[in-house]
Parts: C-alpha cells; structure tokens; sequence
C-alpha cells in the first residue's frame, strides 16, 4: 500500500473536500463578510454568496491546487495527513481539479455581475493570485519572498473585495486612513504567518530543491522575519484609532508564539511545526476577540 493511500479519508469526494482544509475556511470568509459589513453592505444576496464562496469553494480552489502540483513533495512530508493537508492519490487529481474550477465559476460569474469595475478587478486579483500559487510554470511558492506576498494576499484580498463589493452596492465609496491601516496591518501579520509556516519545511525543501523564504533565508532569520513582520503588523495596527487600534495587541499572541524558535537552525527546523499547529488554533482564538472588538465599535 503506498503513502498516499495510507494518508487519506475514506472516499473520494471526502478527499477532495478535505483537500479544502475545513480548519481554514472561516480565515477566508471571515475577513469578506466583516469587510461588505462595516463598509456600508447588508445581509443580501451579495453578502450570503460571498460568505459561501470564501468559505469553501475558494478554499478548494487555493489548497486542492496546491495538493494536487505538490504531490510528489507532499509524500515525502510527514506533516501531510491531516489538518495540515492531505495527501492526494494521482486517481483524485483529475476529479479534484475538476470540482475546484466547476464550484467556482458559476460563485466568481454571479459576484461578477453583483459588483463592479473595480470589485472586479479586486477578484481577478484575488483569483489569480491563489492560482499562482501553485499552478505550473507560475509556482509563485517557489519563488522566495513572492510566496509570502502571495499568500498574504490569499487572506487579505477576500476583506479587500469586500469593501469593493459594498462600495459597488450603495456603502461606502472612500476609504479612510484608519481602513487602510487595518488593511495593511492584516497583510503584514500574513506575510509574517506564512514565513513562519515555511521554516519547518527548510531541510525538506532544499533537498526537494524547492525554493521558498524560508530556504533563502535559513530557519533562523526566518523566524525572526516573522517576528518582525507581526511587530510592524501590530505598530501599524496602531493608526486604525479607538477602538480599532486595539487589534494591535491581537499580533501579541502570534510574536509569543514564535519566539521560542528565535534560535532554531536548519538542522532542527522541524521543531517549529509544533508552533505553526499552535498557529492554526490561535487564529480562532484572535477571530472571536476581533469579532468582539467589531461589536463593541459598531454598538459604542
């Protein structure tokens, strides 16, 4: 029996799903519905399909893709198998690609016609970015520094598109200094997070020969980017103003969460994965404070 088929649920379709990484959706469709929320949009037609949109179809599309072109590397990692990702027997590829691009379209034509030039243009991006990723040839992961650009952008275009979406039906049309802030201090907390998700994976990418931040930079300097990146997320998360510039204190968990791997070394760098699990389940923790922090500035 081959690792493929040790590693993975039961039937196809539960595959595929799982492929989707159900422990993820809500970080996708979460930041669209807040965003189409506070800008000015209502509990219609364009918020409800949003929501199930970023919440599993595009999620099929970014992590099916990527378990699908990382096939051959993701054998030989033993952190696939579970909430991680898993692994996808060559049988599942074809139907696996084949429900991503058939879920997604008919979501991406109607969000299309709901929006507006630049609500469009906001999820070309969008799109492209998570295809990117990991489609041949373009294999943004594989490019250093690009991969965490890229990835960031997986989580923050879905609240950009958001207030594109809104603005296009009737909510706010200008975005404030304070918006701006939120959103930048989102993307530097994602670069951050995906650096950190790349040291465990340094030896093994290397004699993978597969490029990332982490391999150009080393395990160490790696995890002290992300520190820095989720020390700059949080000084920017400073000008959003009361009481969003609460957030700030948000990244404190995430910077107590890596710097026990501040002296890591290639030799060791999969002792990190340790933190990036604790990194899966504090991301719900932040998304229920941030939730709270929404209501209490939307009812002060």
């Amino acid at each position: 029996m081959n690792v493929a088929t040790d590693r993975r649920p039961s039937s196809g379709v539960a595959t595929v799903l799982a492929s989707s990484r159900p422990l993820s959706w809500v970080n996708t469709a979460f930041p669209f519905g807040a965003a189409y929320l506070l800008f000015g949009g209502g509990l219609d037609v364009a918020f409800w399909l949003g929501c199930l949109w970023f919440l599993v179809p595009y999620n099929l599309l970014m992590y099916g893709l990527n378990d699908v072109f990382d096939y051959e590397s993701d054998l030989r990692n033993p952190r696939k198998g579970g909430v991680e990702g898993v692994v996808l027997d060559r049988s599942l590829h074809r139907l696996t690609l084949w429900s991503a691009i058939l879920v997604n379209v008919p979501f991406v034509a109607v969000l299309l016609l709901l929006g507006s030039a630049l609500s469009a243009a906001v999820l070309a991006v969008s799109v492209f970015a998570v295809v990117a990723y990991s489609a041949p040839v373009l294999r943004f992961k594989e490019r250093p520094f690009l991969d965490s650009l890229t990835s960031s952008t997986h989580f923050v275009s879905p609240a950009v598109f958001g207030l594109a979406l809104a603005a296009a039906r009737g909510g706010e049309t200008t975005l404030e200094t304070e918006v701006v802030a939120a959103l930048v201090g989102f993307f530097l907390w994602g670069v951050g997070s995906h650096a950190f998700g790349a040291v465990q994976d340094v030896r093994a990418d290397r004699e993978a020969a597969i490029g990332s931040v982490g391999t150009v930079m080393g395990a160490r300097v790696t995890t002290w980017f992300a520190l820095g990146a989720y020390l700059a997320a949080g000084l920017v998360l400073l000008a959003t103003g009361w009481p969003a510039m609460l957030s700030a204190a948000l990244v404190l968990p995430y910077v107590a969460n890596v710097a026990p791997y501040l002296g890591i070394t290639d030799d060791d760098c999969e002792r990190a994965n340790a933190g990036w699990r604790r990194f899966l389940w504090l991301n719900f923790l932040t998304g229920f404070l941030v939730t709270q922090l929404i209501i209490f500035a939307v009812l002060r």
